[in-house]
């Protein structure tokens, strides 16, 4: 009997994925900026686990590796592993692969990404999966299944590893992604290919200046098999606060598959940052799990101390460490966003950090 289960980003990993900013992409107007926000972000991963950062040239590598280098010493540094790849963007969360066990075996999934509903380019952001296989970046017994008649990102799934995915209707239901498809459709088919036993639709909550319809990792993630973080909004004058509330309230009502109502930890609505006359959608939910630690977005505000406060609860053991994102939020995405974890054993044996 065939037994599927998708990852929850609690599990052991090897390491992270990344691609790095480069003048070609939407970043080319603030560079400098971005690049050094993304530095601090692999330099914190390092402390951690393995980084695979992709870029666009050898010289790019090459300076990169000093830099690094000198930030971190030659033991951290060494984990650091560069491979050119042609990228339009830096969103790994949602062009990444979607790690699965299957049987027992490692296998991983790659979807159609398709620049959240033919919002933006994607055509190089599709190659990258199998362009890391071809490259020999994973080990050798982990699987590959081209999924590309599919749309889906990793930042609108939360799985809880044992068969529950938690998403929005906005995102999956979209239809630029999979408009011929309806809704039971689409459980069907992830129930299926992911292994899952159900999946909790979230079907309220936004964040204003948001290109992903609503990606899950905006609004709540899992923390642990009965724990949910999610954002709470509670200022009646926020444009967010109905639709927010109205989360809340569906929150409550999920049960975890033992018919227990679900442990939420509400985190700060993050302080309005506006650019252009335009709000962004600054989220301490977009948090990245690693091997002993939480890293958490933060904005440059007051309310990024509640937020590490709330995060220490669900993660008891766990290191909750600060990452600086305010730049990220000027194209619209934060931490998880540029991020995709890779699970314990999938990467290449020489490339793990033992």
């Amino acid at each position: 009997m065939e037994h599927k289960r998708f990852l929850a980003e609690w599990e052991p990993q090897d390491g992270v994925l990344l691609a790095w900013p480069h003048a070609q992409s939407d970043w080319a107007y603030m560079l400098e900026e971005v690049q050094d926000c993304f530095f601090g972000i692999v330099t914190t991963l390092l402390r951690y686990e393995s980084v695979l950062l992709l870029v666009p040239d050898e010289a790019t590598a090459g300076g990169l590796e000093k830099r690094v280098l000198k930030a971190v010493g030659q033991e951290a540094a060494r984990h650091l592993f560069q491979l050119v790849v042609p990228t339009n963007d830096t969103w790994a969360r949602d062009f990444g692969p979607l790690a699965l066990e299957e049987n027992g075996q490692k296998a991983f999934l790659d979807f159609k990404f398709n620049g959240w509903g033919l919002k933006f380019a994607a055509d190089k952001d599709n190659l990258i999966n199998r362009t890391l296989f071809d490259k020999g970046v994973f080990d050798k017994a982990t699987s590959y299944y081209n999924l590309l008649n599919f749309v889906l990102e990793g930042g609108a799934l939360e799985s809880d590893g044992e068969g529950t995915l938690l998403t929005t209707s906005e995102c999956l239901l979209s239809p630029n992604r999979n408009g011929q498809w309806n809704r039971n459709e689409i459980e069907v088919f992830l129930k299926e290919v992911l292994g899952l036993k159900r999946v909790l639709w979230v079907n309220h909550g936004f964040l204003a200046g948001d290109d992903t319809d609503s990606h899950i990792d905006t609004l709540a993630r899992f923390c642990s098999r009965d724990t949910i973080a999610y954002v709470k909004c509670e200022d009646e004058g926020d444009v967010h606060f109905e639709a927010l509330q109205a989360m809340e309230k569906e929150l409550r009502s999920f049960r975890t598959p033992e018919g227990e109502p679900y442990r939420l930890l509400p985190l700060p609505m993050a302080r309005e940052v506006v650019v252009d006359g335009e709000r962004l959608p600054a989220t301490y939910a977009n948090f990245l799990i690693v091997n002993g630690a939480v890293l958490v977005p933060t904005y440059r505000s007051e309310r990024d101390a509640q937020a590490l406060e709330q995060l220490a609860q669900a993660f008891p053991g766990r290191e909750v460490v600060g990452v600086d994102c305010l730049p990220l939020i000027k194209q619209h995405g934060s931490l998880h966003c540029v991020t995709m974890q890779l699970p314990r054993g999938y990467m290449h044996p020489d490339l793990r950090r033992d």
